[in-house]
């Protein structure tokens, strides 16, 4: 069993940035491959980024592509969205998931992961 929980939303200009930040408790985080989804008020949980196991690999909605990155700190049990050129699009709650079967890989839709955090808001407005 895996506990994730976000943190690091708020409210931030266009343009601004953000870090976003999961961690995750459990003895088996290290070999999950994670990754981050939001969800606008009326609108379907989208993929935002995934990050296998190792870190080495990445992969990005076209949406985010150039403007967020995805890392993992699997020493501490973390992994992180770092969020610049932010538009008012990208308003939603961000979660961190994590799926806990082995390979690496990556999904892109919700129901391919296993676990979840409760969510961190993200408001971009002037």
């Amino acid at each position: 069993q895996v506990q994730l929980r976000e943190s690091g939303g708020g409210l931030v200009q266009p343009g601004g940035s953000l870090r976003l930040s999961c961690v995750a408790s459990g003895r088996f985080f290290t070999t999950y491959n994670m990754g981050w989804f939001r969800q606008a008020p009326g609108k379907e949980r989208e993929f935002v980024a995934a990050i296998v196991w190792t870190g080495g690999i990445t992969y990005y909605s076209d949406s985010v592509k150039g403007r967020f990155t995805i890392s993992r700190d699997n020493a501490k049990n973390m992994v992180y969205l770092q969020m610049t050129s932010l538009k008012p699009d990208d308003t939603a709650v961000y979660y961190c998931a994590a799926d806990r079967r082995e390979g690496t890989y990556y999904h892109t839709t919700p129901g391919e992961y296993n676990y979840w955090g409760q969510g961190t808001q993200v408001t971009v407005s002037s």
